[in-house]
C-alpha cells in the first residue's frame, strides 16, 4: 500500500504506432496523466513543497502563493493540503472551467486575472508583502530538479538506455531542463528537443515567452533543439492520439507527439520519448475535442 505522495512518478511509457510510417524508429509517449493529479507537474509541485519544507522555508501555517496555467495549481493544491497548508493560485481567466473547479476541490482560493503574465505580476506582488510563500515554479530550481531526479532516470532505466531523443514542450521548462540534465549524464549524444508554439499559435502548457519573463530556469544550451509547432498541428495530433492510439491527452501532448513525428520522418533509426503531459478530460468544455 502507498501513500499519495509515493504514487507520484514512475509513469509507464507506450509505443505509438499508427501516427508515423518509419519502421527504424519508435516513438514511446510517457504517460504523466497516470500521476495522482493528472499531469507532469505533480513532480514539481511534489519536489518544491518538500525540498522547501526540509529546508525550513515552509512551515506550519504558511500560506503559498503561486501562478500557474493549470496543471501546477492542481498538483500544488494537491500537495498542499496532504501538508495542512493554505494555497492560493492565480491563473488566466481563459483557463477550462474543468481546472479551476479541479483546485476549488483540493481547497485552494483561485483568482482569475487576464493573462498568465498579469497572474505572475500578482503572485509576485502579493509575495511581498510577506503573507505569502511564492514557490515560483519559474525561477525555482526545485522545479526541474525534480525531473533530474525522477523523469530522465525512469526514462533511461525503462528504455535500457537506448533513448536517442526527448522530446517535451516547454511551458516553466522543468521538465525539458531537469530530464536533459540527467540523460546528457547518462549519454552526451541524446538528443533533445523543445517545442514551443508559432508566433500567434496557443497551446495550453506551451509557451513562446516574451523575453522579460521568459523562466530563469532555462538554460539554453541544454536543449539541442527547438521546433515550432503551430496550434493546428496540435489540435490535429491530440484528436488522432485519442482516435488512433487511444491515449487520451491534452493539447500540449498533441504538440510533443507532432513534434515527435516530424522528427521521426527525419531519421534513418532512433527511439523517441516525449511527455504525454496530461489528461484530454481537463480540456473537454474547451471544444479541443469538437469536430
Amino acid at each position: 500500500m502507498s501513500t499519495l505522495l509515493e504514487l507520484v512518478g514512475n509513469t509507464p511509457l507506450v509505443e505509438l504506432t499508427k501516427l508515423h510510417a518509419n519502421p527504424r524508429v519508435r516513438i514511446l509517449g510517457k504517460l504523466e496523466g497516470n500521476n495522482p493529479g493528472g499531469s507532469v507537474k505533480d513532480r514539481a509541485a511534489k519536489n518544491m513543497i518538500e525540498s522547501a519544507i526540509a529546508r525550513g522555508e515552509i512551515k506550519a501555517g504558511t500560506k503559498l502563493i503561486e501562478a500557474t496555467s493549470g496543471n501546477t495549481g492542481i498538483a500544488l493544491a494537491m500537495i498542499a493540503r496532504l501538508f495542512g497548508l493554505e494555497i492560493e493560485l492565480a491563473m488566466p481567466s481563459n483557463s477550462t472551467r474543468e481546472r479551476v473547479l479541479t483546485m476549488e476541490a483540493f481547497g485552494a482560493k483561485v483568482t482569475l486575472t487576464e493573462t498568465i503574465e498579469s497572474a505572475r505580476d500578482y503572485a509576485v506582488d502579493k509575495a511581498a508583502s510577506g503573507e505569502y510563500i511564492l514557490l515560483n515554479q519559474f525561477e525555482n530550481p526545485d522545479n526541474y530538479l525534480a525531473h533530474y531526479k525522477t523523469t530522465g532516470p525512469e526514462i533511461f532505466r525503462d528504455t535500457d538506455g537506448k533513448v536517442t531523443h526527448f522530446v517535451s514542450s516547454m511551458g516553466t521548462t522543468g521538465t525539458i531542463m531537469g530530464t536533459s540534465m540527467y540523460l546528457k549524464e547518462q549519454n552526451p549524444n541524446i538528443q533533445i528537443v523543445g517545442c514551443q508554439p508559432t508566433e500567434g499559435s496557443k497551446i495550453p502548457g506551451i509557451r513562446r515567452w516574451p523575453m522579460e519573463y521568459r523562466p530563469k530556469i532555462y538554460q539554453p544550451e541544454r536543449v539541442d533543439r527547438i521546433m515550432d509547432i503551430s496550434e493546428e498541428e496540435a489540435t490535429v495530433m491530440t484528436r488522432r492520439l485519442a482516435r488512433e492510439e487511444g491515449v487520451f491527452g491534452g493539447m500540449s501532448s498533441g504538440g510533443g507527439v507532432a513534434a515527435s513525428v516530424r522528427l521521426a520522418s527525419e531519421l534513418e533509426e532512433g527511439l523517441i520519448v516525449c511527455i504525454i503531459c496530461d489528461r484530454g478530460d481537463r480540456y473537454l468544455s474547451s471544444g479541443l475535442f469538437g469536430e
